[in-house]
């Protein structure tokens, strides 16, 4: 069997997570992953099941995905939709290690994803 690229191993999680098939994403996922995300370091696989867990049901869909791929570094850009917004640029940068996800920086606005406020 032929070894997947960082490139194939970051579009089979992304697809998978943002459809909601935790369970599929979680498998191309180091046990020792390391996030940093706005807010938050996540270390190790648990936590950043939680934290993807907890996110994606609230996906309505995708918006435009551009993708820049150097070595084991693979950088996705693209408009995660939710009832809050559909206009909120994401930007994650993935580090790909014997064939799993082993590193993420995840940039977004937070407030953008906080439920509309009521006056």
């Amino acid at each position: 069997m032929t070894q997947m690229t960082a490139y194939d191993v970051v579009k089979h999680y992304h697809e998978a997570w943002t459809t909601g098939d935790i369970e599929t994403a979680m498998s191309y996922v180091a046990d020792n992953i390391i996030c940093r995300a706005p807010g938050v370091d996540l270390e190790g696989k648990p936590a950043y099941r939680g934290f993807i867990a907890g996110f994606a049901p609230k996906l309505v869909g995708i918006g435009e995905v551009a993708e820049f791929v150097d070595g084991e570094r693979v950088a996705l850009f693209y408009y995660p939709q939710t009832a809050a917004t559909s206009t909120a640029p994401c930007a994650e940068l993935f580090t790909v290690r014997d064939g799993k996800i082993a590193a993420s920086i995840l940039i977004f606005d937070r407030l953008s994803y906080a439920p509309p406020a009521h006056g």
